[in-house]
């Protein structure tokens, strides 16, 4: 520890030697005879902590954090060391999103449960590899309960957030189970009390020499939670709309970031933005085009199995979830009539009908979105890797970096998707009404039912009681 005491020198001798400065260095004894007046001149240095942690935030952290894009795998690497190192990456980047591509059709093969379980496990990657670089960044590992309190604070949203799912598309199943009965009817009190304890903890965490590191790590995790939960809830939401609500934006996403990268690579010429300089007009132009293309063509082809086009509800008699219904408008053939203009360029000018489900054409902005709007979550996440000067989240997947570096651009996707459908599509789901009138009291649900007994009679429809 140094401590100085500064005193005041001529403004005119500063002038004259602008490197002169006068200090009296005091040891040990006399720092304890400085008086409160004198404290205020007071300069305290601590190289082991402060400036240390000072220069961890400005440093290189990508010795810290690991990178995927130019990671081979070994077995790999013997039949790859011939090419250069830009086809090197070309290939390892083509086998492994070959590969996720096979799995992600494998898990919608398995069925809703399996997506949903999916997306929970790449939500707790995605925020580990958020909050590691949070780690790195303050350069402290020793923080009093951090690590606990950030997962903890993860468990606690997910038990809301899926809580809310429980309640909205099981509500009637749990209404009749009595544990169930209680973590439903006061799920949002006990979701409320776990996040106060959470809260509580970190406040009795804190350490006066680390209040800075500590808040700022604070207010990282619920960023972090923010970017992360709460998309991975709305996607969730999206799965019990339909799984062609979740299968086609995930895909379009995909098939824009596969396309314009092909694009780019092969002949992209002009950068597109400086914060990203390997990406190319011709790229996102190329990536856009083929998006809008695909994500009609497979719009139109999932839209004739019942298996993608049904809500995912919980089927009391079967005892699991089940997607039959009977189909919405959204997924029912009709005829529409083109423009003048286009019915010229198809060569339909006596025909200018074409028949397809209405759902393609919601399709077609989902396409606009992700192939215009999408591109910049990958460039946000982009920025943010340059401010801490990594290359990826991670290493966990060859040639692309992290899980984060692979959702960046789902999760706004996901957004959108939840926002469109609450606002153009989606009408009072009846299992959701059913489940809050079962939270009323029985002279309350007395009064509904007769009034919607007297409804329907007169709407001329005669109402049985069985007894």
């Amino acid at each position: 520890m140094d401590v100085r005491r500064r005193i005041p020198v001529n403004p005119q001798d500063v002038k004259n030697d602008p490197g002169q400065i006068c200090e009296i260095e005091t040891d040990q004894d006399d720092r304890v005879a400085l008086d409160s007046d004198a404290a205020q001149d007071v300069e305290i240095h601590d190289e082991s902590e402060d400036d240390k942690s000072r220069k961890g935030a400005n440093s290189d952290l990508s010795k810290t954090i690991p990178s995927g894009t130019n990671k081979t795998p070994d077995f790999l690497l013997v039949y790859l060391s011939v090419l250069p190192l830009r086809w090197q990456n070309w290939v390892i980047r083509g086998i492994f999103t070959l590969l996720m591509s096979l799995f992600f059709a494998f898990v919608v093969y398995l069925g809703p449960l399996a997506l949903m379980i999916t997306t929970l496990c790449v939500q707790v990657k995605c925020f580990a590899e958020i909050i590691n670089i949070g780690y790195a960044v303050y350069r402290i590992h020793s923080l009093p309960w951090f690590r606990s309190l950030s997962w903890y604070f993860l468990i606690a949203s997910n038990y809301f957030f899926y809580g809310e799912n429980l309640v909205d598309y099981f509500g009637i199943a749990a209404n009749r189970t009595e544990p169930l009965r209680v973590l439903v009817k006061y799920h949002r009190f006990i979701s409320f009390s776990l996040y106060i304890i959470g809260f509580v903890w970190f406040v009795l965490s804190l350490v006066k020499k680390y209040y800075m590191k500590q808040f700022s790590l604070f207010a990282w995790t619920h960023i972090a939670l923010l970017i992360v939960v709460t998309q991975s809830y709305f996607i969730i939401q999206n799965i019990f709309e339909g799984l062609i609500w979740f299968i086609v934006p995930v895909s379009m996403v995909i098939i824009n970031d596969v396309c314009a990268y092909m694009v780019g690579f092969f002949i992209g010429r002009t950068p597109l933005i400086r914060l990203s300089p390997k990406k190319t007009w011709e790229g996102y132009i190329g990536g856009g085009f083929f998006t809008v293309i695909f994500g009609c063509l497979i719009s139109h082809l999932l839209c004739r199995y019942d298996y993608f086009v049904c809500p995912v509800v919980f089927d009391e008699d079967l005892g699991r979830m089940s997607t039959a219904c009977e189909r919405s408008y959204l997924f029912r053939l009709e005829d529409y009539t083109l423009p003048l203009f286009l019915s010229g360029i198809m060569k339909m000018r006596f025909y200018p009908v074409i028949r397809t489900y209405p759902f393609v054409i919601h399709s077609f902005y989902f396409a606009l979105f992700s192939s215009i709007i999408g591109p910049f979550g990958g460039l946000f996440a982009s920025g943010f890797k340059r401010a801490f000067k990594i290359k990826d989240f991670g290493d966990f997947i060859p040639g692309h970096g992290g899980i984060m570096d692979r959702f960046d651009c789902q999760y706004l996707m996901a957004t959108f998707v939840k926002v469109y459908i609450s606002s153009f599509i989606r009408s009072p789901s009846p299992q959701h009404f059913y489940s809050q009138l079962l939270k009323l009291p029985t002279e309350h649900q007395l009064v509904i039912y007769k009034a919607l007994q007297e409804s329907l009679e007169r709407e001329g429809y005669r109402v049985f009681v069985k007894l």
